[in-house]
């Protein structure tokens, strides 16, 4: 029975035109042979599987062969070169680093290198893998790589260049192998498939290409896993069942699906590629390279770009055709964010299905799911609201004049005496001699002018969205929003209920928990070089006096004191408008000695500390500490 030889190995390049995809490289290595101009020392580095080993060893046996081609090959019938190709020249040394890199391995290479070749000119060392040597061996080895006998030649190889020591690259003539192309790639399984007389389709042996990611070796080793599978008839179908690559049918479909804004037919078809077994990142990758595959189909200048068989390309060109470049563009950059949020996201498969919903919003109209960036997006209601809510903005018309009933305010007050909170006209304008139909109900209440200094505006119906504080579970009905008027009526209608607006005005009830949250938040907004005290004003907790308008701060010494009283206006006016009460007035005092004191500094704390517990007074004065 005759032994089976790997495709890798059985047709592994004999000489440098059968090397694929490393032209620029085997040219400079076939001149620099003709013209006897060879380096001491080489470095071949880049991915797995491109031929660096491969053309050492080209390299190796073309330099002592004793009768070259006029190309600058080996003639593969002299002594030298069979003595390579039996594997019994002793010209050429292979030393694998990652299993021979201590010092004594290196010393032994040294000794080595000293003898001269018998047969040939140069005696070539390969040594594969060499990023594996320690740092020892590379020292030892310094000395020999920069300065060897006239005979030796030294062919590095390593697919790791940034592990190796500046002073051994600065020493070498660098040769970066690149990735084996797509195409060529297709074009030598096609000859290897002729050779074997296997019957390959060009779809099929491109996912193999493409499944390879530029090594030749890998996709090699594939194609004899595919041989093995398909007994010699290598089809698409069944490349893809045996390397479980994703079809290109379901990203057709579901493109299809996407444009057609079908989305429970998308969803299907994730969870059809998720029965047969692939990870949710694979098919939104894949995905992102189909859409990616699309935009370059749809231009004549970019189908190059595409590197798939001829028939998929008639499809993704036809495809192409139904996207508008916007759906792509955005398609695309919703898939890209998908991908980068998926390992960190908890529910994956919702992650996705969010991601195909909003891909297949793309084309449903003026509601675009993904608005320009910096602008932002308001959501519509989904549901109605109640009929409670439904009914706030009634109107009653009396005499012509349109006036907007108001609505009980849920604050603190008793109920069945709750206050109303009525909305200014803003419908007509008030002309001179027109009276306004007043809000009915006894416990509706007049409305006031907003407070002196701030220009009023025509207030909406609506409330403004009850505000969650920080320690608090409870809500608040805050000041009603404002809409600034747009037109010259709005603003002479604003100028006409303005007297009636100052007479009306109501002052809003508040309790403790309001007037902290908005004491805090002026203490945020102070700037940057008061950051102290801003954090001094964090720790105080202000009082709500018995009248429930008087507020009370408690300071720690005078200064304290002082600092608060000059910013007493400014906090007045600021808690006056968040909570629309005019009457808020604000009070200090120094704390009296019986009364918890905050400490704010270390040394206050450890004060404090030292009164409960003395020893650490002599503590500190034992160790000689300082405080900082």
């Amino acid at each position: 029975m005759e032994n089976y030889i790997v495709s890798a190995r059985k047709y592994r390049p004999a000489t440098f035109d059968t090397v694929v995809g490393q032209k620029a490289l085997t040219t400079t290595l076939k001149n620099a042979i003709a013209s006897h101009k060879l380096a001491h020392a080489y470095l071949f580095c880049g991915p797995r599987g491109v031929g660096k080993t491969t053309c050492a060893r080209i390299f190796a046996k073309t330099i002592n062969c004793l009768h070259p081609t006029a190309e600058g090959e080996a003639c593969n019938e002299c002594e030298s070169c069979r003595a390579f190709i039996e594997q019994r020249s002793y010209n050429i040394h292979e030393l694998d680093a990652a299993s021979n890199n201590s010092v004594e391995d290196i010393r032994s290479l040294i000794d080595q290198v000293r003898i001269p070749p018998q047969i040939g000119k140069y005696k070539v060392y390969i040594i594969d893998e060499v990023h594996m040597l320690s740092q020892a061996a590379f020292n030892a080895f310094l000395k020999t790589l920069e300065e060897p006998p006239h005979h030796a030649i030294f062919i590095l190889a390593t697919t790791e260049k940034h592990k190796i020591l500046p002073t051994i690259l600065s020493r070498c003539q660098i040769y970066d192998f690149s990735r084996i192309s797509v195409s060529d790639t297709v074009e030598h399984l096609e000859n290897v498939a002729r050779k074997e007389h296997i019957e390959a389709e060009p779809e099929a042996l491109n996912v193999i290409a493409q499944k390879a990611d530029g090594g030749m070796r890998d996709a090699l080793s594939i194609f004899d896993q595919v041989v093995s599978f398909t007994n010699g008839h290598i089809t698409y179908k069944s490349v893809i069942e045996n390397l479980n690559v994703l079809d290109y049918e379901y990203y057709f479909r579901l493109t299809d699906f996407l444009l057609e804004n079908k989305i429970a037919e998308s969803l299907l078809i994730f969870n059809d590629i998720l029965k047969k077994g692939f990870d949710g990142n694979h098919f939104i990758t894949g995905l992102t390279s189909h859409l990616r595959d699309l935009l370059v189909s749809k231009d004549e200048a970019t189908l190059t770009l595409l590197e798939v068989g001829a028939s998929i390309r008639e499809r993704y060109r036809a495809q192409a055709q139904k996207c508008t470049p916007q759906f792509l563009y955005q398609a695309m950059k919703l898939c890209n964010d998908c991908d980068l949020n998926y390992r960190l996201s908890k529910n994956k498969r919702l992650l996705v299905e969010l991601t195909l919903i909003q891909v297949a919003q793309l084309t449903m109209g003026p509601e675009n799911p993904t608005p320009p960036q910096g602008t932002k997006k308001n959501l519509s209601p989904v549901f109605n609201q109640g009929a409670t809510s439904a009914q706030t903005n009634t109107a009653q018309t009396t005499g012509g004049n349109t006036t907007v009933r108001p609505q009980g305010n849920a604050t603190h007050s008793p109920i069945g005496t709750a206050p109303q909170t009525p909305a200014p006209q803003t419908h007509a304008p008030v002309a001179a001699g027109t009276k306004t139909t007043p809000p009915q109900g006894p416990s509706s209440t007049p409305q006031a002018a907003a407070p002196k200094g701030v220009q009023p505006a025509v207030q909406n119906t609506d409330k403004k969205i009850p505000v969650m504080k920080a320690g608090n579970l409870g809500i608040s009905i805050r000041r009603p929003q404002t809409v600034a008027p747009t037109n010259a009526s709005a603003t002479a209608t604003v100028k006409a209920v303005q007297p009636q607006e100052e007479e009306n005005y109501e002052d809003y009830i508040f309790n403790e928990k309001d007037l902290d949250y908005y004491w805090r938040e002026f203490a945020a907004r102070l700037p940057k070089e008061e950051a102290a005290n801003a954090g001094r004003m964090m720790n105080i907790q202000p009082h709500l006096l018995s009248d429930k308008k008087t507020f009370e701060v408690v300071v720690d010494n005078e200064l304290a004191q002082k600092y608060m009283q000059q910013l007493a206006p400014q906090i007045e006016a600021h808690l006056r408008q968040q909570l629309h009460n005019r009457q808020i007035r604000m009070t200090t005092r120094v704390s009296e000695a019986n009364e918890n004191i905050r400490a704010y500094s270390h040394v206050e704390r450890f004060q404090m500390m030292s009164k409960k517990n003395p020893d650490l007074l002599k503590l500190k004065e034992a160790f000689g500490l300082e405080l900082s």
